[in-house]
């Protein structure tokens, strides 16, 4: 599968609409983002059932503050909607392929439930 153009416009509907998506925070004048895209292309070709989005951080500045991109490249990761992978710097192959492998075997459930506790948490802190 190709990788798509994530933009504000596509943004909500690609990850309301996909189990996962695997987005990279590019930039046209970065280096390590130049040695990366190629790695995320050839990913992308290899491996079903994943959405491969590419957002131009200089074209999508507000998709990137949104994200609190201040690194690139950066790979994001979203299962069920839900963000649970987000990290600066450029993957090696099988490392990208190995991400993929840990977000399809996640329990979402478990995940969610997680999430709701440490909301709560912060609640009962005072941390909201």
């Amino acid at each position: 599968m190709a990788t798509i153009a994530l933009t504000a416009d596509n943004l909500e509907n690609t990850i309301e609409n996909n189990d996962i998506v695997l987005i990279d925070f590019w930039a046209d004048w970065c280096g390590p983002c130049k040695q990366f895209g190629p790695v995320f292309e050839e990913v992308s070709k290899n491996i079903d059932g994943v959405t491969f989005a590419k957002c131009d951080t200089e074209a999508e500045q507000a998709v990137a503050a949104q994200f609190g991109i201040q690194s690139i490249p950066t790979v994001a990761a979203f299962r069920e909607q839900v963000l649970v992978f987000s990290q600066p710097g450029a993957l090696p192959q099988q490392a990208l392929e190995e991400l993929i492998t840990q977000l399809k075997g996640l329990d979402m459930d478990d995940v969610r439930r997680k999430i709701a506790d440490s909301q709560a948490q912060a609640e009962l802190n005072g941390d909201n």
